[in-house]
């Protein structure tokens, strides 16, 4: 059964009842931000989790609140009210500490009403005096109370037997089109599965805008405030060529800008969002220009050997189109010469005039990403590169280069054999991985040269 058809456990419940320590705890690691801020929680956060042999689609939702449709709260609750619409579950969260509120009553009395069925849970209630406390929601109408202690895991075998009972049959659970999200998985030699692309750069830059066009839906929180999304959102598309995993991320500051400890977090999930990737999508707010911190995550991208596009969004605003993109590449190629021929991608993801060349560049750039190139093209490829260069002195001796051979793809890597190899100079290693670049086509990807010397037998006779 694909994701889409598994039955859907919507958690909802007002800001700080520990919604995300819950969503923690039955998908079975810390895959949330979890703070004791209120409304940490902003975007729809989803996964995967066994309950009792029953495989659940679980989303975590943002708190509650009433507010006008136009504010963020308001946009949060909005959110929230659509997982509800597609819920075969709802666990709605109280604080047993806190007793019941009027937002509590408000929201339980608004759930009564969308037809769902709903398993009232009282968090928080660590203990005889936290259970206690918990019997007084059954005030709100929505049956008998299950106390438990995400923090802790007091209670949450229980839930989840709760949970497998007043699901539907698997056959009878209803079939969506809804984006789905999973956990990540390690690399390997072209694995089988969905593309695993992630969307990467500074705050305001409009990743979620791009990931909502992308999508067709309004799936992101988006608004012209700066940082609205903090933690990482997996979703899924397709394309003509097939599935992929799709991750929005947190804005990435310069570093010494970075004080609070939840955007310490945040950033922590893009950067590990981004080791996880295939490919990368480097969205630049081209009414700006390239920052520093955009050479910063790009090179970034490029030590952890990623394919990566750069996305110059908001080019609707630009008045000088030619000279500006112009500027702009002059710029990468000088300060990211390490991925050379990187592909640009020019596009306005608010109106989406020019999204639709994103996908394909992104798929482009996954099969360089994927390129081997046989042994023995290699080597007629470097025996011309010595004769048009040869290798330089080293201690007044001339090094002995013999041959290469491709250790990997992902991204592609290079051993090349020869008598003290490894005191290679790094110029002439320029030169050999920028005619690699060149003669077998692969911009826009990192290429590894790695070094390997022969032992001299006689050196210690």
């Amino acid at each position: 059964m694909t994701s889409e058809n598994l039955p859907v456990v919507v958690i909802a419940g007002r800001p700080n009842v520990g919604k995300s320590t819950l969503f923690n705890r039955l998908v079975g690691r810390r895959q949330a931000i979890v703070s004791d801020m209120p409304g940490v929680t902003r975007d729809r956060k989803e996964g995967e989790a066994l309950l009792r042999g029953r495989r659940v689609r679980l989303i975590d939702t943002a708190g509650l609140e009433e507010a006008a449709p136009d504010t963020l709260y308001g946009r949060m609750r909005a959110s929230s009210e659509s997982a509800v619409a597609m819920a075969d579950l709802v666990l709605f969260c109280i604080d047993a500490r806190s007793g019941i509120t009027p937002a509590d009553a408000h929201f339980a009395s608004w759930l009564r009403r969308q037809n769902r069925p709903v398993l009232l849970i009282a968090n928080k209630a660590e203990g005889q005096a936290g259970t206690n406390a918990a019997l007084e929601a059954y005030s709100l109408g929505l049956g008998t109370p299950l106390a438990l202690s995400a923090e802790h895991g007091e209670g949450i075998a229980d839930l989840m037997g709760e949970i497998a009972e007043r699901l539907p049959p698997a056959e009878k659970s209803r079939r969506r089109e809804a984006p789905r999200a999973e956990g990540e998985e390690g690399e390997d030699e072209r694995p089988a599965g969905p593309l695993r692309l992630a969307i990467i750069g500074r705050p305001n830059a409009g990743k979620s805008t791009l990931l909502n066009c992308l999508l067709g839906e309004e799936r992101m929180i988006t608004g012209p405030e700066a940082g609205l999304t903090r933690d990482s959102i997996a979703v899924t598309l397709h394309d003509e060529h097939g599935e992929i995993r799709l991750v929005d991320t947190a804005g990435m500051r310069k570093r010494a800008r970075v004080e609070q400890h939840l955007e310490r977090m945040s950033v922590s999930a893009s950067i590990e969002a981004l080791k996880m990737a295939e490919v990368v999508v480097l969205v630049i707010d081209a009414t700006l220009g390239v920052h520093e911190q955009d050479l910063q995550i790009g090179r970034l991208i490029e030590r952890e050997g990623r394919a990566c596009v750069i996305a110059l969004n908001k080019w609707d605003a630009v008045e000088d189109r030619n000279a500006t993109k112009k500027a702009i590449l002059d710029r990468l190629e000088i300060s990211l010469a390490q991925v050379r021929g990187i592909p640009v991608v020019t596009f306005s993801a608010l109106t989406g005039a020019g999204v639709h060349r994103l996908l394909p560049a992104v798929r482009e750039v996954y099969e360089i990403w994927n390129s081997r190139v046989s042994t023995g093209e290699l080597n007629r490829w470097f025996e011309d590169a010595l004769e048009r260069h040869q290798p330089p002195l080293v201690d007044g001796r001339r090094l002995k280069l013999r041959y290469m051979t491709q250790v990997k793809a992902r991204p592609p890597t290079f051993l090349l054999f020869g008598t003290r190899a490894e005191q290679l100079p790094d110029s002439y290693k320029r030169y050999l991985v920028n005619g690699l670049r060149e003669t077998f086509h692969m911009p826009g990807v990192p290429v590894r040269l790695q070094l390997r010397g022969t032992k001299n037998p006689y050196a210690e006779k």
